[in-house]
């Protein structure tokens, strides 16, 4: 009697059907003890565009000219943090306000219901590429309840707590700073969200609401905005953000 034994299928036909569902490096091919030269060259592409989008300078101007479309004005501020490298190496710089921006946006002071901060964060492109389609879907959807729109503010070497002080300049009751994220090796544009009811100076993370990996392989622009939106009502209508705010907003991405 002759025994059948099936044939092992070669490695990579394991791996090809989960490959599908991931940008995870998975089931990588080996040359003895290191990585093959194909997946090698992979990573450290991936590593090379990850310092790219970390050092990229915010184009302002473009950002400007896309945002013009929405019909909100658009200003241009800046941290107190000189360059890059400083907004790199002294985290707290990025969180500050330079004094002339924060007179000049004093001087625009009003009553506003909420003001977007989109600052360049750790991924300038991430910003840069999903900005504009989530705020063309928002601001449209507030303003047709009336929410008194404060004008836009791009921020240069900025983290989510400048919007603070900037909500706090402008008179704004609530913030949402859209922020390029800290890049990994599959994601050097992704986008997040931080949403601030009454920010004040003793703000702290637990008072904020996020919304992260806002980009095509992730978390897309569209449900980013039905999500920002339903975020933004519920504060204004309880009052509060943060770990005290429930979000059943999946909910309604899931019926939609």
């Amino acid at each position: 009697m002759t025994e059948i034994v099936a044939s092992k299928p070669p490695e990579g036909d394991l791996w090809t059907g989960l490959r599908q569902f991931t940008a995870a490096r998975i089931g990588l091919a080996r040359t003895g003890a290191s990585l093959a030269t194909g997946p090698l060259l992979d990573f450290r592409l991936a590593h090379a565009r990850a310092r790219d989008a970390v050092l990229e300078a915010l184009d302002e101007v473009r950002l400007a000219r896309e945002f013009a479309a929405l019909g909100v004005p658009t200003l241009s501020v800046a941290s107190v943090a000189e360059d890059r490298q400083s907004y790199l190496m002294r985290p707290d710089k990025g969180r500050q306000l330079a004094a002339d921006c924060a007179a000049m946006l004093s001087a625009r002071r009003g009553t506003f219901d909420v003001v977007f901060v989109i600052a360049d964060g750790l991924s300038a492109r991430a910003v840069q590429a999903h900005a504009a389609p989530v705020l063309s879907a928002a601001i449209p959807a507030l303003r047709t309840e009336g929410w008194r729109i404060a004008p836009l503010v791009v921020v240069r070497h900025g983290r989510v707590a400048i919007g603070d002080a900037i909500a706090a300049a402008l008179g704004a009751d609530s913030v949402a700073v859209l922020i390029g994220e800290r890049p990994g090796l599959s994601s050097p544009d992704s986008m997040g969200a931080y949403l601030t009811w009454r920010p004040h100076a003793g703000t702290t993370d637990a008072d904020r609401n996020c919304i992260s990996n806002i980009r095509p392989e992730g978390f897309d622009c569209g449900a980013a905005a039905l999500k920002l939106v339903h975020l933004l009502r519920a504060m204004r209508h309880g009052r509060l953000s943060g770990v005290a705010l429930k979000d059943d907003s999946d909910k309604r991405l899931i019926d939609r």
